[in-house]
């Protein structure tokens, strides 16, 4: 079966960065798994995939535009103090913070001062062109459950297998850097 709209892929990755260094790696780990088609994964990797198969190796570079895009400055703002709950602190902490669109955003410290806390919403990697690795381990037709929820159901973490419940919606993303969001929002599809 090849990658296409509606289908289920498992693949093992190597992400490294523009100087070779070693983001992230499915090593040791459950392949990733995304439904093809509902932007679970960055766009520049997802279309490269398509029309791939099962035992298909390729590398891939992504420029930024088409990974976690450019950096924005004004995805950068200092926030008062007071408005962090937490007392202690420091730089490289994460936190979810709503935007004025009302979405949540991750935001990261970048500067605490007495009066202040500097965030900054950009993705990690925006910026940056990413190049992966990749072996794809299976293609298969997805099911009507996973086309409702626009993804596959242990798409998040690989611990669960199809049909258990409690997949991952509560936890981060497991495999690093190459999903796109977190959720079951669906995909266009009825249920």
């Amino acid at each position: 079966m090849l990658i296409g709209k509606d289908t289920v892929v498992s693949f093992d990755y190597t992400l490294t960065d523009g100087q070779g260094q070693v983001l992230d790696s499915s090593d040791g780990r459950h392949p990733m798994s995304y439904l093809h088609g509902c932007g679970n994964i960055i766009p520049g990797l997802e279309r490269a995939l398509e029309g791939k198969t099962t035992g298909d190796s390729l590398k891939v570079n992504v420029a930024a535009r088409d990974a976690y895009g450019l950096r924005q400055d004004e995805l950068v703002v200092e926030v008062p103090r007071a408005q962090f709950k937490s007392g202690d602190i420091s730089p490289g902490m994460r936190f979810q913070a709503m935007d004025h669109a009302g979405q949540v955003r991750i935001v990261t410290v970048t500067q605490v001062s007495a009066e202040a806390v500097t965030v900054d919403a950009n993705h990690p990697l925006a910026g940056q062109d990413l190049n992966f690795d990749v072996n794809i381990r299976e293609v298969r037709a997805a099911t009507a459950e996973e086309l409702s929820q626009g993804q596959p159901h242990h798409a998040c973490c690989g611990r669960h297998q199809h049909g258990e419940e409690g997949c991952c919606e509560e936890h981060e993303h497991g495999h690093g850097h190459t999903c796109q969001h977190e959720g079951g929002s669906g995909c266009g599809h009825g249920a």
